[in-house]
């Protein structure tokens, strides 16, 4: 999701150029007034991926994006307005064949219905979620997406669960107000990543208070880590210890920092001893064993030749372009 200010239509196609580049396949944007509105066709036109329309509070926005071309919509149904709002939007929705997001955050939930499930937030937050589900299919809309997310882990999976056991629509995934870059990536991490390994979830969305960069990479290291995405290089390296014959830990910061745009799907080892090195680094595509005389450079399992430690990212690199050159 851009965080730039919609208003501004060449800072906000220029995140999304960059997203774009990083691997995202489907952006939003949150078009919270009317000069968001004025600039979201410009930013619809210039984007090379589908392109959400993030709507709260006012019906008209949502009807606005929809008519400027917003390739779906996201909604909260209960903060849209009164009933036939709702409808207007749905109609709109269907006129142009797009999808609804219904999005419900665990913050947005009915009072009444966190006072009728008490302690059972998640209870509460899928009742939600199917209630405004059945507005919308009873107001004829066949298209639609839900997320039901919570800043806690466990009642984000639980949540998931449990609507995925009542409904068979498509589900987005994401653990809202993750937090910072380190402790959302992990909190997302492991909500998502536990949905995914279930059979659980369509599209994703790694939620950080962080660049949106960040976000678009470490779902890409997601996906690709539990093999639903064989895209990008996977850098492979040892924690170190007292045996680490060369700094693996900045020479696999600088590779990956390096590759984190290619698409290609490689595994790079870079690997600090004796003792797990070499056959790390013949299992990968290309890798680094070092020892004390330096380094051995394997490539597909076979040994290339003997390096100097100082050459190790040097010696990497030049293979990883033959690769994807190939």
């Amino acid at each position: 999701m851009t965080n730039t200010s919609t208003r501004d239509a060449g800072e906000t196609l220029s995140q999304i150029r960059a997203l774009e580049q990083a691997g995202c396949d489907i952006v939003r944007v949150s078009i919270p007034d009317g000069e968001s509105l004025a600039a979201f066709g410009e930013i619809k036109a210039g984007a090379h991926v589908p392109v959400i329309a993030d709507i709260h509070f006012d019906y008209r926005l949502a009807i606005g994006a929809i008519a400027a071309g917003a390739d779906g919509i996201r909604i909260n149904p209960g903060n849209i307005g009164n009933r036939q709002k709702v409808r207007l939007v749905a109609r709109a929705a269907i006129d142009a064949g797009i999808p609804i997001r219904v999005g419900v955050n665990l913050g947005s939930v009915k009072k009444t219905l966190l006072e009728k499930y008490g302690p059972d937030r998640v209870g509460a937050l899928v009742e939600n979620a199917r209630e405004y589900v059945e507005t919308l299919e009873d107001m004829g809309v066949q298209a639609i997406k839900v997320s039901l997310k919570s800043s806690d882990v466990l009642e984000t999976v639980e949540s998931y669960r449990r609507f995925a056991d009542i409904s068979q629509w498509p589900l987005h995934l994401g653990v809202t107000e993750a937090g910072p870059l380190f402790s959302g990536l992990i909190r997302s991490s492991v909500g998502i990543g536990s949905l995914l390994l279930e059979g659980i979830g369509d599209t994703i969305r790694i939620s950080l208070s962080a660049d949106p960069l960040q976000e678009v990479m470490a779902a890409r290291v997601l996906l690709e880590s539990i093999g639903l995405r064989k895209e990008g290089v996977r850098v492979i390296s040892c924690p170190t210890c007292a045996r680490a014959n060369a700094d693996v830990a900045s020479i696999a910061t600088e590779v990956e920092d390096a590759l984190k745009e290619v698409r290609h799907h490689l595994t790079v080892a870079i690997m600090g001893c004796a003792v797990n090195g070499p056959g790390e680094a013949r299992i990968a595509d290309l890798g680094v064993a070092c020892d004390k005389d330096g380094a051995i450079l394997f490539a597909h399992g076979k040994p290339l030749r003997r390096i100097q430690t100082s050459e190790i990212i040097e010696s990497l690199m030049s293979e990883i372009e033959k690769e994807i050159g190939k």
